[in-house]
């Protein structure tokens, strides 16, 4: 267990308190389950010792002859445990189970003109999404609340998510073949980051990657939209105040607004990952990765603008953490990233990326090369 995080059950409120200070914080760090009814678990570290079975890292490793936790099978009965591909010591508890922290199946929506500075502040946390010419907004300060939200966009099905603890934001296509599929979070967390499951076959799916890594959909790859993540007032001057945004449908049940993570950025480890960190860099500074290429946050301010063959990063000031503050509206400006690829008539077209945390980019491509100040 990381070693500021002890748990003290609730019923769906309060039920963590830090023993120790967050780094660069003196305020305890809080953070909930959202209707959690079981204990936060952790990894033993050597469950996570790289060197304990490099064949774990092989994205077509079968782990199905690897005992799969009896309360998998209760929660999840439909699914088929013969295809696993990520050893079962590989994933936590991150506290709730299934259906502790409910997706969004219909949400509710908005103009951006009618919402209140009270409801979503300018420089909060949105993930903009733009598809076959129309445009929606999806707030930080509703998703770290369910962290899935099944939307259709411009006729397009959708999944949109938010893994808090690793700071990664994604957008799927839906649909695998014929099948259009639903998402939901396990509750189970793999590096910090979130495990979804379709409700369809219960297949398991990486957020992080993408990948199906058990089930009917085992090996499959959900194809991943470009969305940026961004600041509200810079959504609404990019799309007009007549685009759509999504708010609580049902505002009394959770505590729209505040971040459940309370200090979580400028702590000095992630929780639920004793994994290798990486070098040269802070394990909870933020970076943008495309693909297996990713420079930090903050070399990107600095610069400006970042290009790489026909990569351009422009840095995007004005942004909030949506994991910093009690209150997302209070937290600390992080900004953000526009990246584009150039084609050949030099015209600029997004590029599906993510800003995560620097050890939740190690941990998915850990030969891979951060490039921060100092050259690294």
């Amino acid at each position: 267990m990381p070693r500021f995080l002890r748990t003290l059950l609730g019923s769906g409120a309060l039920v963590g308190l830090v023993a120790g200070p967050v780094a660069a914080r003196e305020a305890p760090l809080v953070v909930t389950t959202r209707d959690a009814s079981t204990p936060v678990t952790t990894r033993d570290a050597s469950m996570t010792d790289p060197t304990r079975d490099a064949s774990m890292n092989d994205p077509t490793r079968d782990a199905s002859s690897t005992k799969v936790p009896y309360d998998w099978t209760q929660e999840f009965p439909k699914a088929d445990w013969s295809r696993l591909r990520i050893d079962p010591a590989e994933m936590a508890s991150g506290g709730p189970v299934r259906g502790g922290i409910p997706a969004i199946d219909a949400p509710t929506l908005r103009a951006a003109k009618a919402i209140r500075p009270l409801q979503i502040g300018e420089a909060e946390p949105v993930i903009g999404v733009s598809l076959n010419g129309e445009m929606r907004a999806y707030p930080l300060s509703v998703l770290i609340w369910h962290e899935v939200i099944n939307d259709t966009l411009g006729g397009l099905p959708i999944a949109v998510t938010y893994s808090p603890l690793c700071n990664i934001t994604r957008v799927f296509d839906r649909r695998v073949g014929e099948a259009v599929l639903d998402f939901a979070a396990t509750g189970r967390l793999r590096h910090s980051c979130q495990m979804l499951f379709d409700r369809q076959s219960e297949s398991w799916w990486e957020q992080a990657s993408a990948r199906a890594v058990s089930g009917l959909y085992a090996d499959e790859t959900l194809r991943a939209l470009p969305a940026r993540l961004e600041s509200f007032a810079a959504f609404k001057a990019r799309a007009g105040e007549g685009a759509m945004v999504v708010i609580p449908g049902q505002p009394s049940k959770r505590q729209y607004g505040a971040n459940p993570y309370w200090g979580y950025d400028r702590a000095d480890k992630p929780m639920f990952s004793e994994g290798p960190l990486p070098d040269g860099i802070a394990p909870l500074a933020r970076v943008v990765a495309v693909g297996e290429r990713a420079w930090a946050l903050d070399l990107l301010s600095e610069k400006g603008r970042i290009e790489d063959g026909d990569l351009v990063i422009d840095w995007a000031p004005g942004q909030q953490s949506a994991v910093d503050a009690p209150l997302i509206a209070k937290s600390h400006a992080v900004g953000g990233a526009i990246v584009s690829r150039r084609g050949a008539d030099g015209a600029l077209s997004e590029v599906e990326h993510t800003v995560p945390f620097a050890f939740a980019f190690h941990a998915l491509h850990p030969t891979a090369t951060i490039l921060t100040r100092d050259g690294r």
